[in-house]
C-alpha cells in the first residue's frame, strides 16, 4: 500500500507523518470546504465544517475507488489559526471519527481569506490506490 518514512532520530509527529512513499493510481482531490452537496452551508461552526470537508473529501475519493486508507498526503488551510489550535481536539476527534487513525503527510497553513466567504478551512489531498 503505502510506507510511512519518520526517520529514527525525529520525535514521532502525533496525527501525521513526517513522509509517505507510495505506488500506484494517483487521485488528486482539489480543495474540498464545508458545505454540503449542493454548495451551501449548513453552519459556520469549525468543527462542523472539517466534519462535512471530510465527507466531501471522501465522496471525491469514493467517486475514484478511494478510500480514506490512500490518502497520502493533504493540505488543510485555515482562516483562523487560535480558533483552530483552541478547538484542536474536537478537530482530532472529528478526523479520527471519518478518517480513522490512518495519519498521511499533512501541512497546516493560516491564510487571510477562502474563496467562500462563509467557509472556514479547506483541504486539499493526494490519494494513491495500490498497483
Amino acid at each position: 500500500m503505502h510506507t510511512i518514512l519518520q526517520p529514527e532520530t525525529w520525535a514521532k509527529p502525533a496525527g501525521y507523518a513526517n513522509g509517505v512513499s507510495a505506488r500506484g493510481r494517483f487521485i488528486f482531490v482539489g480543495g474540498q470546504i464545508g458545505w454540503n452537496h449542493q454548495s451551501q452551508f449548513e453552519t459556520d461552526d469549525l468543527v462542523e465544517q472539517v466534519r462535512q470537508t471530510l465527507g466531501n473529501m471522501l465522496t471525491v475519493l469514493a467517486e475514484g475507488g478511494a478510500g480514506p486508507q490512500h490518502i497520502t498526503s493533504m493540505t488543510w488551510y485555515f482562516t483562523d489559526k487560535k480558533e483552530y489550535l483552541a478547538r484542536l481536539k474536537e478537530i482530532g476527534e472529528v478526523y479520527r471519527d471519518i478518517i480513522g487513525r490512518h495519519y498521511p503527510a499533512m501541512a497546516a497553513v493560516q491564510v487571510s481569506a477562502l474563496m467562500e466567504d462563509r467557509a472556514k478551512v479547506e483541504i486539499q489531498a493526494i490519494a494513491v490506490i495500490p498497483d
